[in-house]
């Protein structure tokens, strides 16, 4: 029996008959492997596979940080706040209590845009900016700030905003 389902699943792969749900819940199983605690982060673009992944087809907006150390070593993904269709409240004395409990070295910020559009707004930029602005003081460094929707991608590090 097991070679019958295996050939099952092997012809379910061929046939492209997965449903969408299990194409994102195979794609999150693949890429939580890549990003195990201790695991270094190598690749922005498997960084922003992941966000997209976790992140871009929620209904609402998501604040996550993924909390690094000194070797940008995953300590831990965190979705830290939860907002409306339109925005959620970012508190910086949050982020900071956090990546002091986890003795986080830096981090890298993500956010979704349930609107489809990924392109940072002036709120992004700002939040960012006072996150900057409070880690700076505890000596944790802030690598990225990853924009994403069910469209598209934007990390803040490649465009110079950081």
């Amino acid at each position: 029996m097991a070679t019958r389902a295996h050939t099952h699943s092997f012809s379910k792969t061929v046939s492209g008959t997965f449903t969408h749900d299990e194409v994102i819940a195979l794609a999150k199983r693949i890429l939580k492997r890549r990003f195990r605690r201790g695991s270094a982060l190598t690749s922005p673009a498997a960084t922003k596979d992941f966000v997209q992944v976790e992140l871009a087809e929620q209904e609402q907006e998501i604040f996550a940080c993924i909390f690094l150390d000194n070797r940008h070593r995953i300590i831990q993904f965190e979705k830290l706040f939860y907002g409306t269709l339109t925005g959620s409240s970012v508190h910086p004395r949050e982020v900071v209590k956090r990546a002091l409990l986890l003795n986080a070295g830096a981090v890298i910020f993500a956010h979704n845009h349930p609107s489809g559009v990924a392109e940072p707004s002036t709120a992004d930029r700002s939040i960012t900016r006072q996150l900057e602005d409070a880690l700076k003081l505890i000596e944790v460094r802030i690598l990225d700030h990853i924009v994403v929707s069910a469209e598209g991608v934007v990390s803040f590090a490649e465009r110079g905003f950081l």
